[in-house]
C-alpha cells in the first residue's frame, strides 16, 4: 500500500477523458468569468470539490492525473482528510473570523503555531522566521532586510542626519539608497517591482515596467548527460564564478545581497552542481554580501529534503519560502536582519495564521509518513523511466535533468512549438504538465505521488514513440 492510499483510499485509478481539454463546459464558465476576471492565462476550470489525491477533475468531469499541482503549490494531494480536519478546528475558524495585523497583535498561539510548524523545518542556521503572503512578497521583504541591514551596519549606530530624512522623501540620496541586489540569468523572483527586477526568465514579465539597474551574473549552462561533459560543466560553472566574483568586486555600489534559486523553476529548471553553489556562498562571504536562497518553488519537499539547497550544503543568510508550505516568508538567524527600528519591516497582515496553521499541518504529515524518504524513492524511479525513453529518443528528449533530486526533474524538447504540443497532447490523454524556459517539461506533482501512481500515467506518455513521431510530422491534436 502506497502513501497515498493511507489518505486516498477512493482516489480514481487513472486518468478518465471525457471531453477535449479544454472542453465546452470550461470554455462556458471561462466566458463567463472573464466579463469580471482576467481568464488569460487559464488553461482550464478546476472542480476543486471533486478532485482527489494526484488527480484533478476539470468542469467537464474530465480527470487528469496532475503532474503539475497547482505550480508546485499543492503538497498533500487535493482534499487530503487531515488538512480538511485542520481546516474545521476551533483554531482555524477564530485566525479566519480574526485575521490579526500580526506585527501589532500577534495572537496567543502565533508562537506555538510557528514553533511547532515552520520552525520545526528550519534549514540548519536559521532559527527565525517572518512571515508573509506570497513567494514575491517574501522575496521583497527578504530584500528589505539585506538592505537595511547592510545600510544599518554602515552607518554604524549614528543617528539618521537631517539630509538623509530630507531627501529621501524626493526619493533622492542620500537617504534613498543606491545598494544593490544581485541576481542571476534566467532567475525568476517574483513580479512585484523589486523582485521583478531579479527576474530574467522571459521578456514578457518585465516589458514595459521601470526596473532598478542591478547586476546580473551569469547562472551556469551545463551539459547533459553529466557524465558526458564533466570537465565542460566544471569549466562553465568556473567561469561563472570567476565573472561572479569580478562583479561583486568592481560593481560600482554596495551589493547588499545575492538572490538565487536552488534549481531555477521559472527560467527553464536549470541546474548546477553543489560546487557551483558552495562557490557562490564562499564568494558572498568573501565580499560582505548576504546570501538569499529563494526556495518559492524548491521547498517543502518536492526534492527529497524539505528545502532543496540542503543537497548543496550550505547555509545562506536568508532562505525564502511559499508555495508547497501554502505559507510564505523568510527563515533567517542574525538578530539584525530583522533591523533596529519599528515600522520599518511592516504591514498590516505580516502573513496569516490560517495559511500557518495549514503549514504546521503539512509539517506533521511529512515527518509522520516520511513523505521525504517516499519523493526520494518514487523520484529516482520516475528518472530512471525517463532516462529509458531519453536514450530511445536522443534527438527528441533533450538534456534530461534532475537525477536524485526528487520530482525536480525536467527535459527539454526541440523547440518551444513541439514543447507546447507535447504538454497539449498529454493533456488531452489525461496528464497535466507544466512548461518553463524556452522550451523545457517540468514535473511538481504533490509528495503523495507514488510508483503505483506512474503505472496509470497515459499509453502516450508511457510508450512515447507514437507521440514524438506526431509531434515530429506535425499530425496531432489541433492546437488552440
Amino acid at each position: 500500500m502506497g502513501v497515498s492510499d493511507l489518505y486516498f483510499p477512493d482516489e480514481p485509478k487513472g486518468p478518465s477523458m471525457k471531453t477535449k481539454c479544454p472542453g465546452p463546459e470550461t470554455e462556458a464558465k471561462l466566458a463567463e468569468l472573464s466579463t469580471v476576471f482576467d481568464t488569460k492565462n487559464a488553461i482550464f476550470v478546476a472542480d476543486f470539490y471533486n478532485s482527489l489525491g494526484n488527480y484533478i477533475c476539470d468542469a467537464d468531469g474530465n480527470i487528469l492525473l496532475d503532474a503539475y499541482c497547482q505550480i508546485s503549490s499543492i503538497a498533500l494531494g487535493y482534499n487530503n482528510p487531515e488538512l480538511l480536519k485542520t481546516t474545521k478546528t476551533k483554531e482555524m475558524s477564530v485566525a479566519l473570523a480574526n485575521r490579526p495585523a500580526l506585527a501589532c497583535f500577534p495572537s496567543t498561539d502565533y508562537y506555538k503555531i510557528l514553533k511547532e510548524g515552520l520552525l520545526s523545518v528550519a534549514p540548519e542556521g536559521l532559527d527565525k522566521v517572518y512571515t508573509a503572503h506570497t513567494g514575491s512578497d517574501a522575496n521583497e521583504m527578504a530584500f528589505k532586510a539585506a538592505l537595511l541591514y547592510q545600510a544599518t551596519k554602515k552607518r554604524g549606530g549614528k543617528p539618521f542626519t537631517k539630509e538623509e530624512k530630507a531627501s529621501v522623501m524626493k526619493n533622492e540620496f542620500p537617504g534613498a539608497s543606491d545598494m544593490a541586489i544581485l541576481s542571476f540569468t534566467k532567475g525568476f523572483h517574483g513580479r512585484l517591482f523589486g523582485s521583478l527586477s531579479t527576474t530574467h526568465s522571459k521578456p514578457i514579465h518585465k516589458l514595459d515596467m521601470p526596473a532598478f539597474k542591478w547586476p546580473v551574473a551569469p547562472f551556469p549552462v551545463l551539459k547533459y548527460p553529466l557524465e558526458d561533459h564533466v570537465e565542460e560543466n566544471k569549466e562553465e560553472e568556473a567561469n561563472c564564478l570567476k565573472e561572479l566574483d569580478h562583479i561583486l568586486a568592481t560593481y560600482p555600489h554596495q551589493i547588499a545581497a545575492a538572490i538565487i534559486e536552488p534549481v531555477q523553476s521559472e527560467g527553464g529548471d536549470n541546474h548546477a552542481s553543489p560546487t557551483f553553489f558552495k562557490g557562490v556562498r564562499e564568494l558572498t562571504k568573501k565580499h560582505g554580501v548576504l546570501m538569499i536562497v529563494d526556495e518559492v518553488q524548491c521547498g517543502g519537499g518536492g526534492s527529497g529534503k524539505i528545502w532543496l539547497h540542503q543537497h548543496y550544503g550550505i547555509t545562506p543568510d536568508i532562505m525564502t519560502f511559499s508555495k508547497k508550505m501554502q505559507n510564505a516568508g523568510f527563515f533567517f538567524h542574525d538578530p539584525a536582519i530583522a533591523g533596529d527600528t519599528p515600522s520599518r519591516q511592516f504591514n498590516t497582515w505580516f502573513g496569516d495564521p490560517s495559511k500557518a496553521l495549514i503549514a504546521r499541518t503539512i509539517v506533521h504529515e511529512i515527518k509522520k509518513n516520511h513523505l521525504l524518504d517516499e519523493v526520494t524513492k518514487t523520484g529516482d524511479y520516475l528518472y530512471s523511466k525517463l532516462d529509458a525513453i531519453r536514450k530511445k529518443h536522443l534527438k527528441l528528449m533533450l538534456n534530461l535533468r534532475g537525477q536524485h533530486r526528487g520530482f525536480f526533474v525536467g527535459f527539454d524538447l526541440p523547440t518551444v512549438e513541439l514543447r507546447d504540443k507535447f504538454i497539449y497532447t498529454c493533456r488531452q490523454k489525461g496528464l497535466n504538465l507544466g512548461g518553463c524556459g524556452d522550451k523545457a517539461v517540468r514535473l511538481r506533482p504533490a509528495l503523495v505521488f507514488q510508483p503505483n501512481t506512474l503505472i496509470f500515467l497515459p499509453k502516450l506518455w508511457m510508450n512515447p514513440s507514437r507521440l514524438l513521431n506526431r509531434l515530429q510530422t506535425g499530425r496531432i491534436y489541433k492546437i488552440n
